[in-house]
């Protein structure tokens, strides 16, 4: 409830996002790591606590302007008592372990604080500055992990205070309570991962039956360590393992998807291919089509010219109104034998291959505004070109 409750009232959401330490516990408002000054003349940290009232889900506003602190006695910078906003001195339980030992009193000239917001800063602020004479670094704004405590139907493991701050958290809900499938956790498959695993969506299913490899770790996002190339690990494993730490739905497959399992892709809302197994590939495709499930192909054409490297990156989006167009441009060829199947290392065009397809799919959910509906996008790497095709409505594929 307690997090509901500060994702629902502006002022309260404002302290979470400008990086104040925000919990509302048994009735209270507690702001955590609040710099002041002890008798010591020490920079140490207390917090601040307050009544709080709400009906339902909506917090009240503020009913008077005093503050109770936990904390040494709060001094000036010179170690004098701080009389001018200690109202006396109490022994008032907040939460267990969490005792107020000082009753605070700064009335605003209005006579009311407009909302909590107001409140928590303005003492905050008188604290702080005596805190700042001792220690210029002093910040109550601490951004600690935020944890989310169930209540806002959330996957990850802390609040996803990015879109918060940003303030499209309504953007972010067109992608809630999707189930994604991923086939392929080599290069592009994992920077794909590592983007999906950032959104709302409820589950991820990892298809892929390859061990985790030396040379994967200069494909996957992150930094792996030599433990985990030593784990004997498969590559969907680890990262499910990996992703797991942010948030919850991440499922690994320790196989490929063959005949007798692609039907595990059929309930998915959206697909992913990152495979280079043509055979493979047309089993899955065959079977999304005929389910009507939408999904994208990654695909990475790279030939060498003398020492260097040339080539293209395609995505190619497949739905149930516009299959015929992406048949025509998914190749079934076994990739397997192509240079880019020899460990070079194109980590930048594996993430920028992943960005493309997942900007598509965004696209598809109305994230992002598509004014084309492309079903076909490539990037060409000489003169860097961004080339769209097979837009809707488009029947002689125009290149624009």
């Amino acid at each position: 409830m307690s997090q509901r409750l500060i994702s629902r009232d502006p002022a309260l959401k404002r302290l979470r996002d400008e990086g104040y330490d925000v919990s509302i516990i048994n009735g209270y408002l507690v702001v955590g790591q609040v710099p002041y000054v002890t008798p010591e003349r020490e920079v140490a940290y207390g917090a601040l606590a307050c009544a709080i009232g709400a009906t339902g889900d909506d917090v009240l506003p503020p009913t008077d302007h005093t503050m109770r602190f936990v904390g040494k006695q709060p001094c000036m910078s010179n170690g004098a008592r701080y009389e001018k906003i200690i109202n006396q001195e109490v022994n008032e339980a907040v939460a267990p372990g969490l005792v107020a030992t000082y009753s605070f009193s700064c009335k605003p000239p209005s006579g009311q604080y407009a909302d909590y917001h107001e409140k928590v800063t303005t003492y905050i602020a008188i604290l702080g500055t005596e805190a700042h004479v001792l220690d210029p670094t002093a910040t109550a704004q601490a951004f600690l992990p935020v944890t989310s405590d169930g209540t806002d139907g959330s996957v990850f493991h802390y609040i996803d205070t990015a879109s918060s701050r940003a303030g499209i958290n309504a953007t972010n809900d067109k992608l809630r309570g999707q189930r994604i499938a991923i086939v392929g956790l080599g290069g592009t498959g994992s920077h794909i991962l590592d983007l999906v695993a950032k959104t709302w969506v409820e589950q991820i299913h990892l298809y892929d039956d390859d061990l985790l490899q030396q040379h994967n770790a200069f494909r996957t996002p992150g930094a792996l360590s030599e433990q985990d190339l030593k784990s004997a690990s498969t590559k969907v494993a680890f990262l499910a393992a990996t992703y797991s730490r942010l948030r919850t739905g991440v499922v690994p497959h320790e196989y490929r998807v063959d005949e007798h399992n692609v039907h595990e892709l059929v309930g998915m809302d959206f697909v992913f291919l990152a495979l280079t197994d043509g055979a493979a590939k047309k089993i899955i495709v065959d079977a999304l089509e005929q389910y009507d499930v939408a999904f994208i192909d990654c695909g990475m054409g790279l030939y060498k010219v003398g020492d260097a490297l040339a080539g293209q990156v395609r995505v190619t989006t497949s739905t149930p109104d516009q299959r015929e167009d992406a048949r025509q441009r998914i190749s079934f060829v076994d990739g397997e034998q192509d240079e880019y199947s020899e460990n070079i290392q194109t980590a930048e065009l594996n993430s920028l291959n992943a960005d493309m397809a997942v900007i598509k799919w965004k696209k598809l959910n109305g994230f992002y505004l598509d004014l084309d509906h492309e079903h076909n996008t490539v990037y060409v790497l000489d003169g860097n070109m961004m080339i769209n095709e097979d837009k809707d409505g488009d029947a002689d594929h125009d290149q624009s």
